[in-house]
C-alpha cells in the first residue's frame, strides 16, 4: 500500500500510510501511532483494519519534529530516541494535524464519509483528544498514556468511545487508572475495558508485552464497535 501526502491545517503537507480495503470501498479508520512511529507494526495494524473491510490511514504525527520515522521497540538507543519524539510533541499541535487527517481521511475516494480513530500508547491518549475536539464518528483506545491528565475534556466527548487498559501498565499505574475509571464511569459515551495481568502494549505482535488473549479480546471488541458505529 502506497504512502499518500495530507495537507497541513498551517500550510505544507505531512505523509501517511494508507491501506484500502479488498472491495475498494468502506468506512475510514484513522490509525494514530505510537511513539515509534509509521513503523512495520503500524503498517502491519493499518494493513489488518483493511483486511476487515476499512479505509485505514496511519498518519506521520511526528513530521513537524523529524518526518519519517520507522523504528522499534529492540534496542534502547531506539527507545531513547522515541521517548526523545515523545517529549517533544506538541499535543495540541499534533490535535489540528489529526483532525486535517481525518478529514482528508473522509474525503478519499472509497471512503463511505463515515470515519473513527483508533490508536496506541500515545496515538491512545490522542484518540481520547479528538474524541473531544474532532467529528469523529467513533473511537477506539488502546492503553492511553496521560489519559488521567485530560480528564477536564471528558465532558467535550459526543461520540462513543471505547478505552482499553492493562492492568500492570507500567506507564498508566493504578492511580492514574483508577482516576480514569472515576472521571469517565458515568459517562454514557465512553466505555472502559480492563485487562488484567497484562501490560502496556499488550497488543503489539511480537512485542516484549504482547499477550495474545488479551490483544485478540481487546481486537475483537474493537472489530464490532467499529461494525456497530461504522457500519
Amino acid at each position: 500500500m502506497p504512502d499518500i501526502f495530507i495537507p497541513a491545517p498551517d500550510g505544507g503537507a505531512f505523509s501517511g500510510y494508507l491501506a484500502m480495503p479488498p472491495s475498494g470501498r468502506g468506512p475510514g479508520i484513522l490509525v494514530i501511532q505510537e511513539i515509534f512511529g509509521v513503523n512495520q507494526v503500524m503498517r502491519s495494524i493499518t494493513d489488518a483494519f483493511a483486511a476487515q473491510g476499512f479505509v485505514a490511514l496511519c498518519p506521520d504525527i511526528f513530521w513537524r519534529i523529524k518526518p519519517g520515522i520507522q523504528i522499534t521497540d529492540r534496542t534502547d538507543e531506539e527507545w531513547a530516541q522515541a521517548f526523545e519524539l515523545f517529549g517533544k510533541y506538541d499535543q495540541d499541535q499534533g490535535i489540528e494535524d489529526l483532525k486535517a487527517a481525518l478529514a482528508h481521511l473522509r474525503g478519499l475516494d472509497g471512503c463511505t464519509g463515515k470515519v473513527g480513530t483508533t490508536g496506541y500508547c500515545l496515538g491512545g491518549r490522542m484518540v481520547y483528544l479528538m474524541a473531544a475536539h474532532s467529528d469523529a464518528d467513533c473511537n477506539v483506545s488502546y492503553y492511553g498514556v496521560g489519559i488521567e491528565n485530560n480528564l477536564d475534556e471528558a465532558a467535550k466527548i459526543t461520540a462513543p468511545t471505547m478505552l482499553h487498559i492493562a492492568a500492570l501498565d507500567e506507564y498508566v499505574p493504578l492511580e492514574a487508572q483508577e482516576k480514569i475509571r472515576e472521571g469517565l464511569a458515568d459517562h454514557p459515551r465512553v466505555t472502559t475495558h480492563i485487562y488484567p495481568n497484562v501490560d502496556h502494549a499488550f497488543a503489539r505482535t511480537n512485542g516484549r508485552t504482547y499477550n495474545k488473549e488479551a490483544a485478540d479480546l481487546a481486537n475483537k471488541r474493537s472489530a464490532d464497535f467499529f461494525k456497530t458505529h461504522l457500519g
